[in-house]
């Protein structure tokens, strides 16, 4: 009894064993590519690049021609007729440089234009109405058979034969003529005025006729974009 425990306290009082503990895991160090940084870098200055030249394409300005008035259609373009002003970013805009002015000068409206618009090559035309293809007739209207906001210089209308006095309304469509408005005459003490319009040629002397007779109407017709 006495030897166990002896060989029990020897045990208990002997040297204590440390645990071993696991070396700590180091992560690997990246490994640099210096093609890679050299391509960020380049695609950085590219980019900066880029934007400058936006912003300085964008700055860029052009002086253009605009009306300094209300051009009616049909008439001839003056130099008080223009003016200019410094537009940026006109690519893809039909626009008329400044430089072009005395051109412009001498030209036909070919649409009524704007005062303060830009003026594009599409609105001005080498001669006056009548075209090629065209002639010009003068109209006599009372004011009930006008459209009672008027019209203008570039109006496109409907000429529409009506019945006489007291008669009856046609059975059918009644004839028209397509017709364009160059110029509206002040009415007179019968409250007649005078519209001179461009039909096609063939069309000229029937509309002469049935405008003597006083047997027509007109009918205003949504316009044209852009005229």
């Amino acid at each position: 009894m006495t030897t166990t425990s002896r060989s029990s306290t020897a045990r208990a009082d002997g040297p204590t064993r440390a645990m071993p503990v696991a070396a700590a895991l180091r992560a690997p160090r990246p490994r640099r590519r210096p093609g890679l940084l050299a391509l960020g870098v380049a695609l950085v200055a590219v980019g900066a690049l880029a934007a400058a030249w936006l912003v300085s394409t964008s700055s860029a300005r052009v002086a253009v021609l605009v009306a300094a008035r209300d051009v009616p259609y049909g008439t001839v373009l003056t130099d008080a007729d223009l003016s200019t002003v410094e537009v940026s970013g006109t690519s893809g805009v039909a626009v008329i440089p400044a430089g072009e002015r005395d051109q412009v000068v001498g030209q036909v409206a070919a649409t009524t234009i704007v005062a303060g618009s830009l003026l594009a090559p599409a609105q001005l035309t080498d001669a006056a109405p009548p075209k090629a293809g065209e002639v010009l007739v003068g109209v006599p209207l009372k004011a009930d058979r006008l459209p009672a906001g008027g019209l203008t210089p570039g109006d496109r209308v409907l000429i529409v034969e009506t019945p006489g006095v007291d008669g009856d309304p046609p059975i059918g469509l009644p004839a028209t003529l397509a017709a364009t408005v160059v110029r509206v005459g002040p009415a007179d003490l019968n409250g007649v005025s005078v519209l001179d319009v461009t039909v096609a040629a063939g069309d000229g002397p029937a509309l002469a006729s049935r405008a003597a007779t006083g047997r027509i109407a007109l009918v205003l017709l949504p316009r044209v974009a852009g005229s």
